[in-house]
């Protein structure tokens, strides 16, 4: 039997050469990938360079603000073809941005100092007017990853199960130190800005997928959300997938750093699923204290200690990201995935994560605009391939 499959959204910054200044380009950017795939189409063209055409047309889309791009990869079930997949994906994003005289980079925020240009879509100017400087200045880009399930049942016993184990995920990916041309003093200052939204979070217990989407629809009904798309919990079952989609963490610099989330996600999901079938209750997490974890692990990422999940007391990063995989063995054994995820794991440990990275990058040129450059090479870099 295959393992679950997995894909990942993750969103790009749009950026000036040299400047580091994000351009709102977004639009022009899709526009013209529509338009080769759409000629290529009408021409009745076939061969590799078709299909890429139509495969760069559906992989990227836009977000909230002109200054970003998403990217969409095919679920996969191998790590190694996510892999592929991720490195495709960007790729196609930087080569379309490249049309437009952009660059992009995988930073959660953008360190030099910026004015969001919300793009003009009926939906996201109604979200302009309904939350104001909440969505006007919310530039920030995340990693999204869809991981399979088998039912909105099975689903929501994940999510039931999953939460205590989620702010690691936010700690590895952790990339985004500066906001506005500061240190935040976070390691994913990202999360911070996106705790804004009255619907983003953590959450308690479902216990079954009707209570789930009554929960969603009474949160509409108070009339604060436009529709249940808006509902930006850590973890949540997708609107148009049969997955579940963890978006706590930040997008990754490196992209094996996406794929080894990924593995672990999957690893996660499939281990909370075996132990909803093998009648194990749902851990008594609180809220409260997950919604701690979860600020401990964007102030220091994998620099000072986490909340361990089991017992919620603070530990070294390095002993508390042990647990996860501890946690996951079974799960990662059975698809495979023990060795790459440890690799990818001891490569990340010994590096740092983005926002490291990005400090790193500052105390060496001391100007904004080159921590910007370096991860714009960084973002396109070839690493781990299966």
């Amino acid at each position: 039997m295959n393992p679950r499959s997995v894909g990942v959204e993750e969103e790009l910054l749009l950026v000036e050469p040299g400047t580091g200044q994000p351009r709102a380009v977004a639009g022009t950017v899709l526009r013209q990938v529509r338009q080769a795939a759409e000629s290529s189409q009408a021409a009745g063209a076939r061969g590799a360079g078709a299909d890429q055409a139509r495969d760069d047309a559906a992989s990227l889309g836009l977000e909230l603000q002109e200054q970003q791009l998403e990217t969409n990869s095919q679920p996969c079930h191998s790590l190694s073809d996510l892999d592929r997949e991720v490195r495709r994906c960007r790729a196609a994003a930087a080569a379309a941005a490249g049309k437009a005289g952009a660059h992009v980079a995988a930073l959660a925020t953008s360190p030099v100092a910026v004015e969001p240009e919300l793009v003009s879509e009926t939906r996201y100017q109604r979200m302009s007017e309904a939350f104001g400087l909440t969505a006007q200045e919310q530039l920030t880009c995340g990693c999204h990853v869809h991981v399979e399930i088998s039912s909105d049942d099975e689903g929501v016993a994940v999510l039931d199960r999953a939460g205590p184990w989620l702010a690691i995920l936010l700690a590895l990916s952790a990339n985004s130190p500066f906001w506005q041309g500061n240190d935040s003093s976070y390691a994913s200052f990202r999360y911070q800005a996106w705790g804004r939204w009255p619907n983003s979070g953590p959450t308690e217990p479902f216990r079954t997928a009707r209570r789930y989407h009554e929960t969603l629809q009474q949160m509409v009904r108070t009339g604060t959300l436009l529709d249940t798309g808006m509902v930006y919990f850590d973890a949540r079952l997708s609107e148009h997938y049969p997955t579940i989609e963890l978006r706590i963490a930040d997008v990754c610099l490196h992209g094996e750093d996406t794929v080894l989330l990924a593995g672990l996600a999957r690893a996660l999901v499939e281990t909370e699923a075996r132990a909803a079938r093998e009648g194990k209750p749902a851990p008594p997490a609180r809220t409260e204290l997950l919604r701690l974890a979860a600020w401990r692990a964007s102030r220091s990422g994998l620099d000072e200690d986490l909340l361990n999940p089991v017992t919620g007391l603070p530990e070294q990063a390095a002993t508390v990201v042990s647990l996860l995989v501890d946690h996951c063995r079974d799960a990662l054994d059975d698809a495979g995935d023990t060795d790459a995820v440890t690799e990818m794991l001891s490569s990340l440990l010994a590096r740092g994560n983005g926002a490291a990275f990005q400090r790193t990058a500052f105390r060496r040129a001391g100007h904004l605009a080159d921590v910007v450059n370096s991860a714009v090479l960084a973002t396109g870099s070839d690493r781990w391939v299966g």
